[in-house]
């Protein structure tokens, strides 16, 4: 008989298998790759997400990676822009190839209806080979040799159509400018490489599961995945949720106790347990979700019992000196203690040599998403 897993054990298979029951020791190359790859929309984002899950982590210790190239920044998942390791990008990249030309399609393709993109795409190669060019440059670039097309549209196709990095110092630490490309196959050194979906599937059951077939497909952005994963059945446990949908996983991975104690915890915007599932109720209610997820909008959430408490936001202010976090609670805490603890701890992390100040407050919007 199927096992039905109930929201509390999925949410601690969650929280064990991301990192967040309790801080890992393991190197931040090792961290990255077992989370298949981290979001890094915004420049900090991925460096509070590792430490928020890695003891003793420090901001050298990602920043070395992008520079000696184990690990690279670039549209992957979902088509948004994601860190991976460089061994996993080589053939991640192209099994969400689909995704990112749909998304381009979406966004521009009324514009560039009659466009050839195979030329589109040799030209970006050819005025890429061996340098550095920013999406900008790019744009003006291959709107000389087409002449009355939007620069800008452009360069956002070439992005979507060349498998391109975004090197270093572009998306380390508080370091923002116009988005550099480089060919992928020239900074890192290798070919990409064709994989089917089942090893991209096993890699996101072991970061995230169980989980369903819809899961998958929100977290990565393909589609009709149905056929990879009856092909993987055989080697697969299955479970159902309390709902009745389908949840795979890995036969290796063992579930942890239920009543494992799950500590305060600070996730980025955008961090991937909290877009890594269609139905994100082990995480948050529905509710809630209509407060963290706005538009194309995710908040940085502050985790209470593993499970979505409020929002924050983080101030930093250099002319002044001084920083302020502020947290919004979705309701009040019995103990305010550990997320003041834990509150300190970012604001050391993320604003240092600076004053600090720290606010918890009522979460202020039209009303407070209910907590279960």
């Amino acid at each position: 008989m199927t096992r039905i897993l109930d929201r509390r054990t999925l949410n601690r298979a969650a929280l064990e298998r991301q990192l967040l029951l309790e801080r890992s020791a393991m190197p931040a190359l090792e961290a990255v790759e077992r989370l298949v790859a981290i979001q890094a929309q915004e420049t900090n984002m991925p460096y509070i997400g590792l430490w928020t899950r890695l003891e003793g982590f420090r901001r050298d210790d990602l920043t070395s990676l992008l520079y000696d190239r184990s690990a690279v920044r670039s549209s992957i998942l979902r088509g948004t822009q994601h860190m991976a390791s460089a061994a996993d990008y080589v053939w991640v990249r192209p099994l969400v190839q689909e995704s990112l030309l749909r998304g381009r399609q979406a966004a521009f393709g009324s514009v560039s209806r009659d466009w050839d993109l195979e030329s589109l795409a040799a030209e970006a190669r050819r005025l890429l080979k061996g340098r550095t060019l920013t999406r900008p440059q790019l744009g003006r670039a291959l709107a000389e040799i087409w002449p009355g097309r939007d620069p800008q549209v452009l360069g956002w196709s070439a992005q979507t159509l060349v498998s391109v990095v975004h090197p270093p110092p572009s998306g380390t630490w508080d370091t923002g400018g116009a988005t550099p490309f480089a060919l992928a196959e020239e900074w890192i050194g290798r070919p990409l490489a064709e994989e089917s979906p089942d090893r991209l599937i096993r890699r996101y059951l072991a970061a995230f599961g169980p989980a369903s077939v819809k899961d998958f497909q929100m977290w990565s952005g393909m589609r009709r995945m149905d056929a990879a994963f009856e092909e993987l059945r055989p080697s697969l446990r299955t479970y159902r949720d309390e709902e009745g949908a389908e949840l795979f996983d890995l036969p290796e991975m063992s579930l942890p106790d239920v009543g494992a104690p799950a500590p305060v915890r600070f996730l980025p915007a955008f961090d991937n347990l909290i877009l890594a599932y269609a139905d994100r109720r082990r995480m948050m209610t529905d509710e809630q979700r209509k407060a963290v997820c706005v538009g194309a909008i995710t908040r940085p959430t502050l985790l209470v019992d593993g499970r979505v408490h409020g929002v924050w936001t983080l101030k930093h202010d250099r002319k002044a000196a001084r920083a302020e976090l502020t947290v919004d609670l979705f309701a009040p805490l019995e103990d305010e203690g550990p997320a003041r603890d834990e509150a300190a701890r970012l604001l050391a992390f993320a604003a240092t040599d600076v004053d600090h100040a720290l606010r918890i407050a009522p979460w202020d919007g039209m009303s407070p998403p209910a907590l279960r």
